[in-house]
């Protein structure tokens, strides 16, 4: 396995300075965003797409500092019920893509998008409840309709370019759990997989260990991001694991996003590294930093520090004592 980094958490800094930075604390991969909610402060596929020397002079940025991309990620709705944000997002991603072929880059992380109710929904609607019978009918509205017939056009011209598309699997969307993605997959194709990100399985009540074994038996991990979460005891009986309160009020929150570590122990993540082996996924695990206790510098280099301490790095050999 490599460690690896989702490079928007240093959007703030230049390219070059960014990739300096990642590579003196050790990473071997980034993950950079290219549309979407990420942004494109690292990278904007359209203007790499029609300028050769701009694209040559981006990959050798990365790769003569030993570094590899593991992901390109735009993680947008391209299902939005209001068509100028949807096609925003679609677009992202089909350039994200075509510049994913060009670069070797084997996988593009989005969302799956979350459509609206009808035709002429303005806003997504993302059921989560089985009644009243409602949320039945706009769930299966949504599946037939809008989710199955996107993401199976929209796989097919991922495989054609021969890059696999990492689902993150994240409350609000419709592809949320192992089971909703496993859902697509069977209707979509191999191309969609998980990037697959424990700290949205702890806050749903999912144990990422259990999701790492039902998605990896299916060859369904495609990517993963290394976040932690942490559950309040207390502020979760009274606001529930769907609390709507802004990731800012981090006093009063039932559940908030941690650096690796600060959420779970390392026997944890441990048990998630060697979960991974097991499955036989050993590609990159990127670290997305968005504690709200910690500045970027601190967050990130103590989940570097901790997972250096559980990542299984090498090869696998025989088994000498067989």
């Amino acid at each position: 396995m490599k460690l690896g980094v989702f490079l928007v958490l240093f959007g703030g800094r230049k390219l070059e300075e960014a990739l300096d930075y990642v590579a003196e604390k050790g990473v071997k991969a980034v993950e950079i965003g290219t549309g979407g909610n990420p942004g494109k402060r690292h990278c904007d596929p359209q203007l790499l797409l029609e300028d050769e020397r701009a694209l040559k002079e981006f990959k050798h940025a990365v790769e003569s500092r030993g570094l590899v991309i593991s992901a390109l990620s735009c993680h947008g709705n391209p299902l939005h019920p209001q068509q100028e944000l949807a096609q925003k997002d679609h677009e992202d991603f089909l350039n994200s893509v075509k510049l994913a072929e060009k670069l070797g880059v084997p996988v593009v992380n989005t969302f799956s998008g979350c459509p609206g109710d009808h035709e002429g929904a303005k806003y997504p609607n993302w059921p989560v409840a089985p009644w009243p019978n409602d949320f039945q009918d706009v769930l299966k509205w949504q599946w037939e309709n809008k989710i199955i017939p996107y993401w199976t056009e929209t796989g097919a011209f991922a495989a054609e370019h021969g890059v696999k598309i990492g689902l993150e699997l994240h409350g609000g969307f419709s592809v949320h759990t192992p089971a909703t993605l496993l859902r697509l997959r069977a209707a979509a194709g191999e191309v969609i997989g998980a990037n697959l990100d424990p700290s949205h399985m702890w806050w749903q009540g999912i144990d990422p260990v259990q999701a790492i074994h039902i998605l990896g038996r299916e060859g369904a991990i495609h990517h993963f991001h290394a976040k932690d979460t942490v559950i309040d005891p207390i502020n979760v009986n009274k606001y529930g694991l769907t609390d709507m309160q802004t990731y800012d009020n981090m006093l009063d929150r039932a559940w908030q996003f941690r650096t690796v570590g600060f959420g779970h122990d390392l026997k944890t993540w441990a048990d998630i590294i060697s979960a991974l082996r097991l499955v036989g996924y050993d590609y990159v695990v990127s670290i997305e930093h968005e504690d709200g206790l910690m500045s970027i510098n601190e967050g990130f280099s103590k989940a570097v520090d901790n997972l250096n301490q559980v990542l299984i790095q090498e090869q696998l050999g025989e088994m000498w004592w067989l």
